[in-house]
């Protein structure tokens, strides 16, 4: 039973409170001179909201898609011209170079750009798959894109003929052939999105492929006339239009990028990554979307990232952090600085005016 002292209310006087010694953070002066201070070990919940230091890396030009997928259609357009000039012979139609230059450049330049990007990333995995699928594609696009392309052609020179241009050398003659070659870059630009997974990366590499291959189509002929014709004239001249289709590519995929992650510190530091897909997987197994590598503490499926309508939103399944606070789950806006093991994002987005 409770007593009556236990009834009585609990009476908290001023002399009570002058006794209360309040904790001070960090080290507590020793009473004692000479003795050593007393250990302080933080807050309960300081560690977990530490993030890593991960100091920002100035970006390699070598990650920029223009410059890689412009290399790509260089290789792949001598590659394709290569196999096929000992073979080719002027004004003929029958030989296995006349027959197969035109598909064979447009084919190892499909192949190129659908496996550059995966290369650089450093995933030999998606970069083979994505190889298997482009062959076939460049192969059959490229005997359909060289027919649609003959057909524009000498549509063009009828046009250009009955304005009484009759020479190779006349600048309406360049313009003809450029806006038939310009056909090429729509194949390019198709396996490019297609091995991408993705309709709006196709459609940008469309885009930037009309626009190279047609500048590329308009110099081939003047600089046929600068190196006198023959074999050389040839090489310099796909080189050069598939340096431009692949170049054109890239500036035009990265000047109508909606939502992208651009990487400020780690292997990958230059390299932007667009999201284009409603769910982008991030980890350290090659078929994620986006790969991250030499990084022991980074999970096969780490992250991902998901967009709704406007909305894009991180999901973390590993230690991730966003302005330097540990996440789970994140709706991103435009600037966010996130962290994954060594690697640093920085998420952008384009305003709309």
């Amino acid at each position: 039973m409770a007593t009556d002292s236990d009834k009585q209310p609990l009476r908290i006087t001023a002399e009570d409170l002058a006794k209360v010694v309040v904790p001070v953070e960090g080290p507590v002066p020793s009473a004692v001179p000479g003795a050593p201070a007393a250990k302080s070990y933080g807050t309960i919940n300081e560690a977990a909201e530490k993030a890593p230091v991960v100091a920002e890396e100035r970006g390699s030009f070598l990650l920029q898609g223009w410059f890689y997928l412009g290399v790509a259609g260089l290789l792949g357009a001598l590659l394709g011209w290569g196999l096929c000039e000992p073979g080719f012979v002027d004004g003929a139609d029958s030989r296995y170079g006349n027959i197969w230059m035109i598909p064979a450049i447009l084919t190892f330049m499909c192949i190129g750009f659908g496996v550059s990007e995966s290369i650089v990333e450093r995933s030999l995995m998606k970069a083979l798959l994505r190889g298997a699928l482009a062959l076939p594609l460049g192969i059959i696009l490229g005997f359909i894109f060289e027919f649609i392309a003959n057909i524009i052609f000498n549509i063009g020179l009828v046009v250009i003929s009955s304005m009484g241009v009759v020479s190779f050398r006349n600048p309406a003659f360049w313009i003809a052939r450029g806006i038939g070659w310009a056909v090429f870059g729509v194949a390019g630009g198709a396996v490019y999105g297609i091995v991408g997974q993705s309709f709006k990366k196709a459609k940008y590499g469309i885009i930037g492929g009309i626009l190279g291959a047609a500048i590329g189509g308009t110099i081939f002929d003047p600089i046929a006339m600068a190196t006198k014709g023959g074999s050389p004239s040839r090489a310099i001249g796909f080189a050069l239009v598939g340096i431009a289709t692949g170049a054109a590519m890239g500036l035009v995929e990265s000047a109508l990028k909606d939502r992208w992650l651009y990487v400020t510190a780690g292997p990958l530091a230059g390299k932007q990554f667009i999201l284009y897909k409603p769910l982008s997987t991030i980890g350290s197994q090659q078929q994620s979307d986006i790969y991250l590598f030499k990084d022991p503490t980074i999970l096969p499926q780490h992250a991902a990232i998901a967009l709704s309508g406007s909305r894009v939103q991180l999901k973390a399944l590993g230690p991730t952090f966003v302005g330097g606070s540990p996440v789970n789950v994140r709706v991103l806006q435009d600037g966010d600085l996130l962290q994954i093991g060594r690697y640093a994002f920085r998420y952008k987005e384009r305003h709309r005016s």
